[in-house]
């Protein structure tokens, strides 16, 4: 801060002060000998007046000749004790990666074995790509993942970014949250509960016909028709066993969901505990034809070829796109069997409270989202 020294070339035995790499030193003669001794103060002016001091106490010794050569006299003590400046310790930050990992294990008892496995093994996915995981650099992180990632996925991977930030706030990991002010703005999309192309009942029965003839996929058949036919998703198929079936309804009350260890079981839906879906005669054909002379309880009503829970992306992937490129249908995604089941009862005109119940939604989605649908079988009654 003083460049300048404070005294230059004085008379003999003047001491004069300098700066050193910030630090206040007093440099003088003595004996033939030139002495530099370090007061391990900063230079600012409040230190310069101490340094003077110490300056003004060497030059009387050496004026009364009671100089200490060992200089133990004039070394710092008290405040100007330590010669070595004390550097602060800055502990350093943790990378995203790192709180990202800490903040997953906090909330896997927490979330579903689906969500964990999927959602947050996609970000961790994402974090491993970045060009950086300092927090100092998250503007970087915003801008990679708007550059690299639909803006509805960089939007999702930026809550999370911050929901983990504030989390490890909290925990005191961190001071702050470098993602707080940042937004992404995305379109809206649907989802795939909102995304609804229904097939006619042409094209299901034909859908259904192709997997029965089909020499590698017929297997699925039955699920195909169960799926059409109930409008219950693909999951609380899976799961369904034999117990789950009464001379009445078919109880959903557990779903099959992706987890670390692959695809398990798990109790609830997706969005309740629990639903009962009432048996009409189309579905009591469909339940005769695969039930069992002897039903165990526990066994699964629908398997993979192996016996083992169907994994419906396969299925999907595989079997669908198959089925449907040799049907001439143009390709819809499987979940269309649940919206052609609920687009059929509203055609119907069956109470929307009651599509709801049956199908574990709500009647303000099927009026928002289905009777508002041009459907291919609908058509104005005659006025006249």
């Amino acid at each position: 801060m003083f460049s300048k020294n404070s005294k230059e070339r004085g008379y003999k035995g003047s001491v004069s002060i300098i700066s050193s790499n910030g630090r206040l030193q007093l440099r003088f003669h003595y004996g033939g000998k030139r002495h530099y001794l370090s007061t391990g103060l900063l230079d600012i002016p409040a230190n310069r007046k101490l340094a003077e001091f110490k300056a003004a106490e060497i030059e009387k010794d050496i004026l009364y000749e009671r100089f200490d050569e060992s200089l133990e006299k004039y070394k710092p003590r008290s405040s100007l004790s330590t010669v070595t400046p004390v550097t602060p310790i800055h502990k350093q930050k943790p990378h995203l990666d790192e709180l990202w990992n800490k903040y997953s294990e906090f909330k896997k008892p927490q979330i579903s074995p689906s969500t964990f496995a999927k959602d947050f093994a996609k970000h961790r996915n994402h974090i491993a790509k970045l060009p950086t995981r300092s927090l100092d650099e998250a503007s970087t992180i915003r801008d990679y993942l708007l550059a690299n990632l639909t803006p509805d996925a960089a939007k999702r991977c930026l809550t999370q970014f911050k929901a983990c930030c504030n989390w490890a706030m909290e925990e005191g990991l961190i001071d702050a949250n470098p993602f707080a002010a940042m937004k992404i703005k995305a379109p809206k999309g649907t989802t795939e509960e909102q995304d609804i192309n229904p097939f006619s009942k042409e094209e299901r029965d034909l859908i259904i016909r192709t997997f029965a003839s089909d020499r590698y996929y017929s297997h699925y058949t039955n699920y195909v028709r169960f799926l059409f036919f109930t409008g219950c998703r693909p999951s609380e198929a899976i799961a369904l066993k034999w117990k789950h079936i009464t001379t009445s309804v078919v109880q959903f009350r557990e779903s099959v969901v992706v987890s670390e260890d692959g695809l398990v079981m798990k109790e609830g839906l997706k969005t309740q505990i629990k639903r009962d879906f009432p048996i009409n005669s189309e579905l009591l054909e469909i339940l005769d034809e695969i039930r069992p002379e002897e039903a165990v309880p526990e066994a699964l009503m629908f398997t993979s070829p192996k016996g083992k829970f169907i994994d419906h992306h396969n299925f999907s992937h595989r079997a669908w796109k198959a089925i449907l490129a040799k049907c001439s249908i143009p390709y819809r995604k499987s979940y269309q069997t649940r919206h052609t089941f609920i687009s059929l009862c509203v055609e119907s005109h069956i109470n929307s409270t009651a599509i709801g119940r049956w199908t574990g939604t709500s009647a303000k989605m099927i009026d928002n989202h289905y009777c508002a649908t041009n459907f291919t079988n609908l058509r104005p009654p005659n006025l006249s």
